[in-house]
């Protein structure tokens, strides 16, 4: 992308047209807010151009002590925060991208309240896809913790795919990659989230 994702304005401006005040970041940060007293976002290298959004909307920063080992690592940095805090439930996201619909996360939460106890994590599915947000429970918070700073959130997933509850969502944001510029101009065209 050339630049911060967490930091792209959303929605993104049209063509010639005024600037947006949220971002990737702050909008994902609201969107939380609203299902959650404590919303903790991991930074790396970044944290000094993240802070002051981060603090802005009332968020905490954790930072990840080795951003180098990559994206598995700051999940595990954000769920031990979690931890920490004496809680035992996490919604977890991406702040590269745009922040799921605000119905996608009330129905999430919705759903792991009402799950059975043998069920670890509600994660939304759109179109065969799965996405994020998800919410884990403190197993599957504890199975990601345990493993190596090598392995990837997908493999844990799967190692414990029996105590998974998929979502299908009609939210095609849950998918989404923004990686490129291209991308991101792509979501011009795309109705922003509810």
């Amino acid at each position: 992308m050339g630049r911060d994702k967490a930091l792209l304005p959303w929605p993104p401006p049209a063509a010639g047209g005024q600037v947006p005040g949220q971002t990737f970041l702050s909008a994902a940060i609201q969107a939380f807010s609203v299902y959650s007293e404590m919303v903790i976002v991991v930074a790396g290298s970044n944290e000094a151009s993240l802070a002051p959004v981060i603090y802005a909307h009332g968020a905490s920063l954790v930072r990840n002590p080795d951003p180098d080992r990559g994206q598995f690592s700051s999940l595990q940095t954000g769920l031990q925060e979690v931890l920490n805090r004496g809680r035992d439930v996490a919604l977890v996201t991406l702040v590269d991208r745009p922040p799921a619909r605000a119905t996608t996360v009330g129905a999430l939460r919705d759903a792991f309240q009402a799950a059975e106890r043998d069920v670890w994590a509600v994660v939304p599915e759109y179109q065969g896809k799965h996405g994020h947000p998800y919410i884990a429970g403190r197993e599957l918070m504890e199975a990601f913790l345990r493993a190596p700073a090598t392995g990837t959130a997908r493999e844990i997933e799967h190692q414990h795919q029996a105590h998974i509850r998929y979502m299908p969502v009609e939210d095609p944001f849950i998918t989404l990659n923004v990686d490129t510029p291209e991308d991101y101009a792509a979501l011009q065209r795309r109705p922003a989230a509810d």
